[in-house]
């Protein structure tokens, strides 16, 4: 994919609206807290492609938790994060149409990507599959919000036929 100087400014616009979205946006869970964030990290990877949203979902999100305190997260943060974007971004249809199941499943995928990441890396850091089971209902709850959230703020957008203002791959 060509890198533009549009698509790069997008990529950092999403990444301070992940890191703005999870940072100021959030209800605490079991070992964390639930946010915005990855309604943007669903619209990252819909609009910049598969580069795009891995390093606007990385970093985006590593830095909130940098920001916010969360200090030991920020390495687990970066990985999963990149991650699910990358993924979504992946199976996402192009161009990106909500109206479509593989758009629903490209989220979904993204979602299942998420939850397991920071179960075991929860169980890691805590020390027991115990502590990292205890968050798998509050991510869920975070990432039906963050659907809720892609699929809310996508339509007005492909209504505006905003991606053509993106070039993804």
């Amino acid at each position: 994919m060509k890198r533009t100087t549009s698509n790069l400014t997008m990529i950092g616009l999403f990444m301070a609206l992940i890191c703005i979205s999870t940072m100021f946006f959030k209800v605490p869970i079991p070992y964390g807290y639930a946010h915005l964030g990855n309604g943007f990290i669903f619209l990252a990877a819909a609009l910049t492609g598969n580069f795009g949203a891995m390093i606007a979902a990385g970093f985006g999100s590593a830095l909130a938790d940098m920001l916010g305190g969360w200090y030991a997260w920020m390495l687990p943060t970066l990985i999963i994060k990149s991650i699910m974007g990358l993924v979504t971004a992946y199976l996402m249809p192009k161009p990106a149409n909500l109206k479509l199941a593989k758009t629903f499943l490209a989220v979904l995928s993204g979602t299942v990507v998420m939850v397991l990441g920071y179960t075991v890396a929860g169980g890691i850091m805590y020390g027991s599959v115990a502590s990292g089971v205890a968050q798998i209902p509050g991510l869920i709850a975070e990432n039906v919000v963050g659907i809720l959230l892609f699929y809310i703020v996508g339509s007005r957008l492909f209504k505006a036929n905003i991606s053509k203002y993106f070039s993804s791959n």
